[in-house]
């Protein structure tokens, strides 16, 4: 299904953090989808979990996890205008866990060593990229595209969930991302919980990943776009906090959730934004800066549009210098 009638089917517009293991997720391609965090697109193709592709291919990006969806259909694009880059590596996993486990010391994934020298690198924390351009491994970026905080459901929402205020009910089990290696909870779920006078209530004072945060109540998540879903689908769940953009995947994938908005400023859409940038280190300089042109394009940004991404401005795709 292509981004346009995902648009038309969900009406409409609606990352991650790890403090740094080296070792990360498996890369083999199974029934949850994990094998599409490591893609390589060439002219015959995609393949998933060729990990060695990330010290080859002719542009290699390390990018925020929660624009998986994004990826196919943004990298197909970009192939057909850029002929002369044959091979493209993406990795889509918490940002926060490429930047300590994979770019400032030496990664695995599944018993593979990963690049430390991607071409690009994006994250939903500025801070992440001005780490980098403190050690003079980076100099200048561009947002690119915002995403906002919603709650997701089981279809047709049997519990009646309004809002984020309904997260104070005794009555629910929720599912919710971690605060370890998931910045959708690190920086932004949390945020709103704490304004709501939610935080110690749902967190019960845990700082765990895959686990009863409060027991029986709300289970902090391993991947919060895998999890969450098949929770509510299994009966284990009612609500979660997720991106706009995968309950509009969700519901397009056919699972069976809905999901219900969260009122501004709550939901933190004028604070999530998706920053990118070019390793000073990186093989494939010219590469790296196509693509970089390309976001800024109609086209790229109406791929992000279609699946419930929220445009980035003309200002934003300007490259500029990392801030300090």
């Amino acid at each position: 299904m292509n981004g346009l009638n995902r648009l038309m089917m969900s009406g409409g517009l609606a990352l991650a953090l790890s403090t740094g293991a080296a070792t990360l997720a498996p890369a083999a391609e199974d029934a949850s989808g994990k094998g599409k965090d490591y893609r390589s697109f060439t002219a015959e193709g995609v393949s998933y979990g060729n990990i060695g592709d990330s010290y080859t291919a002719d542009l290699v990006m390390y990018l925020a996890g929660n624009q998986f969806m994004v990826i196919e259909e943004l990298i197909k694009d970009f192939q057909g205008k850029t002929p002369d880059i044959a091979s493209i590596y993406v990795e889509t996993i918490p940002p926060g866990q490429i930047l300590n486990g994979q770019i400032l010391k030496q990664g695995q994934i599944d018993g593979q060593d990963t690049a430390q020298n991607p071409d690009l690198y994006a994250s939903v924390n500025l801070g992440h990229l001005k780490k980098l351009a403190a050690k003079g491994m980076m100099t200048d970026y561009k947002v690119y595209t915002h995403n906002r905080l919603e709650l997701m459901v089981a279809k047709g929402n049997p519990k009646g969930i309004k809002g984020a205020e309904d997260l104070a009910r005794d009555d629910l089990v929720q599912s919710h991302p971690n605060p370890q290696t998931e910045g959708i909870m690190k920086f932004y779920g949390s945020a709103m919980l704490k304004d709501m006078g939610l935080w110690d209530k749902l967190t019960g004072g845990k700082d765990c990943k895959g686990c009863w945060a409060v027991q029986d109540k709300v289970w902090f998540t391993e991947r919060h776009h895998r999890d969450t879903p098949q929770r509510i689908e299994d009966g284990k769940a009612d609500v979660g906090i997720v991106w706009t953009t995968e309950v509009q995947e969700a519901k397009a994938e056919g699972r069976a959730v809905d999901g219900v908005e969260i009122a501004a400023p709550l939901n933190q859409q004028d604070k999530v934004s998706y920053a990118i940038g070019m390793l000073n280190t990186g093989r494939n300089p010219d590469a790296a800066a196509k693509f970089l042109d390309y976001l800024a394009t109609d086209a790229a940004q109406e791929i992000y549009a279609s699946y419930g991404f929220v445009p980035a401005t003309k200002d934003e795709l300007t490259l500029k210098p990392i801030p300090k």
